[in-house]
């Protein structure tokens, strides 16, 4: 079933949950000027179109242990399929990788990572990532500070 195009009404609706997930039907009716059911009506079919996949709480890193961050561009030894879906696998099942990116140029992927501090991503990078199948090459740029940072896509 294709997705119904959105209108303005929609992206608001989307706006809104994105500044605060935990926005009541009640809420948005009101700032959307549209009573519960039609906003309840219209949030479900966002959800089963795949527009909202998920609803998440944002952390501070630095409150939870978490305030190093890393962006890390890795290349693979190895180009074929089998090596890359290995090293996605491998990838996945270490949590200090928020987030991982194929990418094109110079280097095949580019990891967003979260330690506590330079000994812990040392750790991670010697004992983990280094560790990693098929891997050529690694260069690790460290975050100095935090310019823009948003999730809001609309």
């Amino acid at each position: 079933m294709p997705n119904t195009p959105l209108n303005e009404t929609d992206y608001a609706i989307l706006r809104i949950l994105q500044t605060n997930a935990k926005a009541t039907v009640k809420e948005i009716s009101q700032a959307v000027h549209l009573s519960s059911t039609p906003v309840h009506e219209r949030i479900k079919r966002l959800e089963n179109e795949g527009i909202i996949t998920q609803y998440a709480t944002l952390l501070n890193p630095a409150k939870v242990n978490r305030g190093l961050m890393v962006i890390c561009y890795v290349s693979l030894q190895k180009h074929d399929k089998t090596a890359g879906s290995k090293f996605i696998e491998q990838i996945m099942q270490m949590p200090e990788v928020l987030e991982c990116y194929s990418i094109s140029g110079e280097f095949d992927f580019m990891l967003k990572i979260a330690t506590e501090n330079m000994e812990t991503y040392y750790n991670f990078h010697v004992n983990k990532l280094s560790q990693t199948d098929n891997i050529a090459q690694v260069q690790s740029v460290f975050v100095m500070g935090v310019v823009k940072q948003t999730h809001q896509l609309v």
